[in-house]
């Protein structure tokens, strides 16, 4: 069985910093493109960052470039998410997920095939 383990989530101070991790197994981590999305209270999920294959190819969304990295070790089957310089509107149910295929649209919640169970970060002084 696919299973995506999103850990790292907390409580930050605006201004600070989390890492977020995706641990996969059940699939050839390797073989497919994954990415971060987010979903705050009240709002629907939305795209935060995702990762081609080999990890050499990133995008992000517009509201964390600059101050969110993604990267990926496929020696450990492992995603992170690097977030810095923390704001308010960052905090979020922060999930990763598998894409479905390759040359899918990255960036559309419908590209990806499995979630992980999400993981909160809480951004509050």
């Amino acid at each position: 069985d696919v299973q995506l383990q999103a850990s790292g989530g907390g409580l930050v101070q605006p201004g600070g910093s989390l890492r977020l991790s995706c641990a996969a197994s059940g699939f050839t981590f390797r073989d497919y493109a994954m990415s971060w999305f987010r979903q705050a209270p009240g709002k629907g999920r939305e795209f935060v960052a995702a990762c081609s294959w080999s990890g050499a190819t990133t995008y992000y969304a517009d509201s964390v470039k600059g101050r969110f990295t993604i990267s990926r070790d496929n020696n450990k089957n492992t995603m992170y998410l690097q977030m810095d310089s923390l704001k308010s509107e960052d905090a979020a149910v922060y999930f990763c997920a598998q894409a479905k295929t390759y040359g899918v649209d990255l960036m559309q919640e419908g590209s990806y095939e499995y979630w992980g169970q999400g993981t909160q970060v809480t951004v509050s002084s």
